[in-house]
């Protein structure tokens, strides 16, 4: 999937239908002067609906779809004759999905399963049949319901990636080389920062034909919590990734420090992420020697709190250790 493809925001208007009219008929028929109030009640207006669909991984099918009506119910008729309910209105969105409510910025819900379904508006309520409302003091009713009137919503849809693996590292940590490595995954890759501007994904193939999904977040920069540099727009990726592969390049002037970072940018973005099974990948470790190599070690052995290992995408080495490692660290 290309980058421009990827949408993971989109604004839209909703409205459901409204009920139709509940019906007024008096019985006529021959020989049968006065049969009474024979009128149908109306039928529902059609609802909006949210559905969630595993087959797709993005909101670009929904870039271009600004608003959404459902249908409207119809009115009831003579001989109790109900009127149609209004055809629904689906939604299909990726997993990971969350609707707001644009005005209020609330969360109304997530949809996380294949198939789950949430009414985002609910249709109107179609009125009732003068029929309902014979009496013994009232036997010819002249009145019905109205329908009650449709429901509608601007609201927001945020994907937040669903991904086993998320990789977090500073702008130009080499997270786009190792997913094209480990994947069939084509994200661009180039010498500059910030080369990643979209979250992309990638299935690792494992051993046995067993899988598990990586995700390439945008870099992080210190001050994303706050929003700074693309901030809130990727981090929330990051949260529904079950291990968080920290990758930071060995020529770092301080590993331990950037590692610090990165964590603290996590924690003040939402402080449920340091939960998450951690990892640390030393990428670039093609440029050090077996000596430079050991006297890091050494140093990363007391400063790093959590496990670590070298790798090089270039190189390919250590590549299958980190499979190893991931794939354990998943089916814990």
């Amino acid at each position: 999937m290309t980058e421009g493809n990827f949408v993971d925001y989109v604004k839209m208007y909703v409205a459901s239908g409204n009920g139709g009219k509940g019906s007024a008929h008096l019985h006529r028929e021959k020989y049968i002067a006065k049969g009474g109030p024979d009128g149908g009640d109306g039928g529902r207006g059609g609802h909006v609906i949210v559905r969630g669909n595993a087959n797709l991984w993005t909101l670009f099918h929904l870039k271009f779809k600004k608003h959404v009506r459902a249908g409207h119910g119809e009115h009831g008729s003579s001989n109790r004759s109900f009127g149609a309910d209004g055809e629904d209105a689906y939604i299909d969105v990726p997993l990971g999905t969350v609707v707001r409510d644009t005005e209020t910025n609330q969360i109304l819900f997530e949809i996380t399963e294949n198939g789950e379904e949430k009414v985002l508006a609910e249709g109107g309520k179609g009125g009732l049949g003068n029929w309902h409302f014979k009496s013994s003091t009232n036997q010819t009713p002249r009145y019905a319901q109205p329908g009650l009137p449709m429901e509608e919503k601007y609201v927001t849809m945020e994907l937040k990636v669903l991904a086993d693996v998320g990789l977090v590292g500073f702008p130009n940590a080499g997270k786009s080389t190792l997913l094209s490595v480990v994947t069939s995954a084509k994200p661009k890759i180039a010498d500059y920062e910030f080369t990643t501007l979209k979250p992309n994904l990638g299935i690792v193939e494992y051993r046995d034909y067993q899988t598990f999904v990586m995700a390439d977040i945008p870099g992080i920069i210190e001050g994303a919590a706050e929003g700074k540099g693309l901030g809130h727009y990727f981090l929330r990726h990051i949260e529904r990734n079950s291990i968080l592969l920290f990758l930071i390049p060995a020529d770092a002037d301080d590993i331990k420090k950037q590692y610090d970072i990165l964590l603290d940018e996590l924690r003040r973005y939402n402080p449920e992420m340091l939960d998450k099974e951690r990892l640390i990948a030393i990428s670039k470790s093609d440029m050090l020697d077996e000596e430079l190599k050991a006297e890091l070690k050494t140093e990363l052995d007391t400063a790093l709190p959590i496990p670590y290992l070298f790798i090089s995408s270039v190189a390919q080495k250590g590549i299958t250790e980190l499979k190893d490692r991931l794939w354990k660290m998943l089916n814990a």
